[in-house]
């Protein structure tokens, strides 16, 4: 198999590579959980070599274009790319990648977004690509777009320009708590839940009513597994409602409720936020958080490397 280009999403836990040919079309796609945080600065390329045997992919004397999003571009990764800051268009986010020199490779390692003072310090390292995608087929976009994650981000865009944004911790909350507080006995480890479960319905209903209560509520978790017999799952569900609830209610205030807001969420997320959208009577549009990453990750290798790729 012969490609030119590949196109890597490298988080924290986890790697998703898809190569492509000059019409961007897929042509082998991987994943795995060689993630950034268990390698060092001498591992990347080896993982991207042994990933592209595994590909059938031919040695070529011409080295292999490669676009790299995520937290291989973090201080403690393979090549600190910094950060472009906030108001941004997509291309200015594009000619700050970063090279790094790979026998066989031409790696180009995309930038995080930064927001500082007169705006709250925040940053982004991954999500700006899904933008990136969103922005290439909506290159006017003006409104509000929230990706949900570990660090959930709310990003303002004007007339296709990243304005501001801001970022919850609500997946990283619901770790904590689930695993290491006291809720932990009551959830037991029983993560998976259904949006429709009534007491996701609870946690929600819980927020968006009683707005500043959840330092109060939590604890009601617990008490509600030794009194009333809540199972695991529900412990669960109730806590992610409350989380989620919270963090539409803050995300949300002040937005008129005719807008409507670009949802790109995948996995167990997308339909807990719809739903959480749907019961706070928000108009929302979900889009795929893959289709948009591997989008954001094409229109970066397209501008980085036009040769390679039919107009």
């Amino acid at each position: 198999m012969s490609g030119n280009a590949l196109l890597a999403d490298w988080g924290t836990s986890n790697l998703r590579l898809w190569l492509v040919d000059e019409a961007g079309t897929v042509l082998a796609h991987r994943a795995s959980t060689q993630g950034a945080d268990g390698l060092g600065p001498d591992g990347f390329a080896a993982v991207l070599q042994g990933h592209l045997q595994a590909m059938d992919m031919p040695v070529s004397p011409t080295p292999l274009p490669v676009v790299i999003c995520g937290m291989a571009g973090a201080r403690q990764g393979w090549r600190e790319a910094g950060y472009v800051h906030v108001p941004a268009t997509p291309n200015a986010c594009l000619v700050q990648a970063v090279t790094v020199p790979a026998e066989g490779l031409d790696v180009r390692i995309l930038p995080g977004l930064a927001q500082q003072a007169p705006q709250p310090s925040d940053v982004m390292r991954g999500e700006e690509t899904q933008l990136i995608g969103l922005l290439a087929t909506s290159p006017s976009l003006t409104g509000t777009v929230c990706l949900p994650g570990t660090h959930s981000k709310w990003v303002r865009t004007s007339h296709g320009q990243i304005q501001q944004f801001h970022t919850a911790m609500t997946g990283e909350l619901f770790a904590l708590l689930s695993r290491d507080s006291v809720l932990r006995h009551v959830i037991a480890g029983e993560t998976r839940f259904a949006p429709e479960d009534p007491a996701f319905g609870m946690g929600l209903e819980t927020s968006f009513t009683q707005p500043g209560t959840l330092p109060l509520t939590l604890f009601q978790i617990r008490a509600a597994g030794l009194l009333a017999g809540q199972t695991g799952a529900s412990a669960a569900a109730r806590l992610s409602g409350l989380l989620i609830g919270a963090e539409l209610i803050a995300a949300l205030d002040g937005l008129p409720e005719t807008e409507e807001v670009a949802l790109v969420a995948a996995g167990a997320l997308a339909p807990l936020y719809a739903y959480a959208f749907t019961q706070a009577k928000r108009r929302f549009c979900l889009l795929d958080a893959n289709t948009l990453t591997l989008a954001g990750l094409l229109a970066a290798a397209r501008h980085l490397f036009p040769a390679v790729f039919k107009d």
